[in-house]
């Protein structure tokens, strides 16, 4: 079944809900190997406990840091960037300084950027950049974005976190996540070897379909048993 293992290695398995036990990792992490997806992407103090649990797997170990909100100082995010490396991550998926995009300081944005790019490079990583596209949502920002993370040599150009609700005027929140708009802009506004992650909404096999059209080669999930599972029945016949 080639499809479904090219497929599957488009997945970063998401273990990132705030609610998640060790109890939840060791579950999700089974699910990672058994599916032998690309990565599974964990909250910092899970990395030790994932690269141990998936040490015999192909699957790699992903973090995420300045997470969900991308609040804290460049100096932090640099620091737990090279502590994940340190506790066993070899992919780094960081948020920006949201705030300080909107206000268009793109010189703090480029330095944020290029400092934990070093950090991940230096420590064999490779980093991914989240803009958080339900907060930055014009076209020119988002443009922006992707060249200077072309000009620092980010690995990845990334939509979102999972985690970026919008207060509506009725007081309630809502999520859009990746938009095939916004990642088909991504691409075409990023260098040669910036590759593009969807992120946030991507919960079936033609939604993951739609975002490999769109020039993905990642995609995060949590729903990798439902869209992996109906994968082996759509191509049972196909390979």
């Amino acid at each position: 079944m080639e499809k479904v293992k090219e497929l599957a290695k488009m997945i970063d398995h998401s273990i990132l809900h705030p609610t998640m036990t060790d109890e939840d990792l060791k579950r999700e992490c089974d699910v990672a190997a058994t599916y032998n997806v690309a990565s599974v992407c964990v909250k910092p103090y899970a990395v030790k406990q994932a690269a141990e649990l998936l040490k015999d797997t192909d699957v790699l170990v992903g973090c995420v840091i300045g997470f969900p909100a991308g609040n804290s100082a460049v100096s932090v995010k640099v620091f737990e960037a090279e502590t994940a490396c340190n506790d066993g991550a070899v992919e780094i998926d960081m948020v920006i300084n949201i705030g300080k995009a909107l206000q268009h300081d793109w010189d703090y944005i480029e330095k944020e950027i290029a400092a934990v790019t070093q950090k991940c490079h230096e420590n064999g990583a490779i980093v991914k950049v989240i803009f958080e596209t339900d907060y930055v949502t014009q076209k020119e920002d988002i443009v922006k974005l992707c060249e200077i993370c072309t000009k620092v040599d980010a690995d990845y150009v990334k939509t979102s976190s999972g985690f970026g609700f919008v207060k509506g005027d009725d007081g309630k929140y809502s999520y859009t996540g990746a938009t095939i708009p916004n990642l088909k802009l991504m691409k075409a506004s990023v260098g040669p070897k910036v590759k593009v992650k969807a992120a946030g909404g991507v919960r079936t096999l033609d939604g993951l379909i739609a975002v490999k059209e769109a020039g993905c080669t990642r995609c995060g999930a949590t729903a990798t048993v439902k869209i992996l599972e109906d994968a082996k029945t759509r191509f049972k016949n196909n390979d």
